[in-house]
């Protein structure tokens, strides 16, 4: 059974290494036979510097890497090509500074193949890397891995400014490839944000973009076909240690860590979900928590914006992301917390949603706790199952006494602002959360109750109100008939009206009714 390449992001390692290589050779061979200029967006994680790497081997005619893979009998292996690749990911700007660093780089790439650069500016140098180098040894391939990672590591902002002088280097040394056309075979430029051409592009206008272009969909990540053949032994193996039957481990991995997708009809799975799974043979967050999205948390926190699942975008709000405009939608897509649900070609709409069980779950968790200002008592998914148990025991109190836990632990200045809306946005995320272990639903539209949950025996719903009265609250499930949907069930169906008090800080009413 061949190894897992857990953590491994090159291609001779995984080969030399006896890892799975989940073939993506032909959308390479296809990506670099169409066209020249490319820009790819893809979360963290998710294979984007394997797809560098592949590109790299490929171009400078490593055949024995490819032995058995598409590729092998389609490449001209007799014609090589120099390749400068720059990872971002490895070079130690935030301590001596983005010039200092591509200074060294560049003066590395001129050492390795003996090429005088001078010591001028960093554009200068790079334009003549890029000359020279095309003259000795022919057209150059420019591969930039995790480009935007020298602005996204200062986002907060109390960093702004470094943020903002890292995206001005930036877009100079970009700017320089416009006028090396003549020398370049292929430049391929992967991050995980999206910033806008005017911001960070601008003397680069020829870069296509294949973000969600459906061509290049799976060129990272794991459909559902190459996990059942590229891990069939490693999924057997897993089914009988469970034990499980194999339906059951595939249905079960779907949920967990699949439905991420980028022209909304191919699903895929998180390579660093599904590597680690293999390996500890528990389900489990793995992705979600291998990361930092407190910056992310914050804005959604600044925003009042919590209620993300099935939000409607257009392909021109994820092209606006830039420093003085940061699009929350954009930018929870970009970086893999949300991914698209459905895409209409026609006019650019997409609708978003969390791709899967593991980031659904662990951003109810994050942002309750953010909320509930709780973070470092990690109980609320306790809190969750208790609300499940109080609901499938008919307990309504026990299930007012947890939802007033959770409010005594907003913040104070939470009450301060006396927003309804934060209450409803802690509301929200508690019964979606719910929704994971029960039916649970909430809604906004007009004319439906503010949440609903269904047990085998029940039906409750809910109406929240803000200093006001839970009567009234009560009167507009009875006057709207909310009812109505579920009287088929031949379920009790339990009406309850909610008022949230600023001043006590807590429920203040809280009425029920059998309809």
């Amino acid at each position: 059974m061949k190894n897992l390449p857990i953590g491994i992001q090159s291609l001779p390692e995984i080969r030399d290494n006896n890892c799975v290589y989940v073939d993506k050779t032909e959308l390479v061979h296809r990506l670099v036979t169409k066209g020249k200029y490319y820009f790819l967006s893809r979360p963290r994680r998710f294979g984007k510097s394997l797809l560098v790497s592949t590109i790299k081997e490929l171009f400078e005619g490593n055949r024995a890497l490819f032995d058995g893979l598409w590729v092998e009998n389609r490449w001209d292996w007799d014609k090589k090509h120099p390749v400068l690749r720059f990872s971002f990911e490895s070079m130690e700007y935030p301590q001596r500074g983005l010039e200092t660093v591509l200074h060294e780089e560049l003066a590395r790439y001129a050492e390795t193949f003996g090429i005088d650069i001078g010591t001028g500016s960093y554009k200068g140098q790079f334009a003549i890397l890029i000359r020279e180098l095309a003259a000795k040894h022919g057209q150059v391939v420019l591969l930039v891995d995790e480009y935007d990672k020298p602005i996204i590591d200062f986002l907060a902002p109390h960093n702004m400014p470094t943020a903002k002088a890292n995206r001005d280097i930036l877009r100079e040394f970009y700017g320089v490839l416009k006028s090396s056309d003549e020398y370049l075979r292929l430049v391929l430029i992967t991050g995980i944000s999206k910033f806008s051409k005017v911001s960070l592009f601008s003397h680069l206008n020829n870069l296509s973009d294949i973000t969600i272009h459906p061509d290049y969909s799976a060129i990272c990540g794991y459909t559902q076909v190459e996990l059942e053949h590229s891990f069939a032994e490693h999924l057997d193996a897993v089914a009988d240690a469970l034990p499980i039957s194999r339906p059951e481990l595939l249905d079960a991995m779907q949920r967990w860590y699949n439905g991420y997708s980028w022209d909304g009809r191919v699903k895929l799975y998180n390579p660093f979900g599904v590597l680690n799974f293999l390996d500890k043979r528990t389900f489990k967050n793995y992705w979600f928590a291998s990361g930092n999205p407190n910056f992310l948390i914050e804005q959604m926190r600044v925003q009042s914006w919590y209620e993300v699942e099935n939000v409607v975008v257009s392909d021109i709000t994820l092209e606006r992301f830039d420093l003085e405009n940061l699009e929350l939608s954009a930018l929870l897509f970009q970086t893999g917390y949300l991914t698209i649900k459905h895409l209409d070609v026609m006019n650019g709409d997409m609708i978003m949603d969390y791709p899967n069980r593991e980031v659904r779950e662990s951003m109810y968790q994050v942002l309750i706790s953010d909320l509930a200002a709780n973070a470092a008592r990690p109980h609320t998914g306790m809190t969750i199952l208790d609300i499940r148990k109080a609901f499938i025991a008919r307990d309504l109190g026990q299930v007012r006494t947890i939802l007033n836990s959770l409010l005594t632990d907003l913040p104070h200045e939470v009450f301060d602002k006396k927003t309804e809306g934060l209450y409803h946005g802690l509301i929200h995320l508690i019964f979606k959360y719910l929704g994971m272990y029960a039916d649970s639903e909430v809604h906004s539209a007009r004319g439906r109750a503010d949440a609903v949950v269904q047990t085998d025996t029940d039906v409750y719903l809910f109406e929240f109100k803000f200093n006001k009265t839970a009567q009234a609250a009560l009167e507009q499930i009875l006057k709207g008939d909310y009812a109505a949907k579920f009287r088929a069930t031949g379920k009790p169906i339990t009406a309850i009206g909610v008022n949230f008090d600023p001043a006590l800080r807590e429920i203040s009413e809280w009425v029920e009714e059998v309809v």
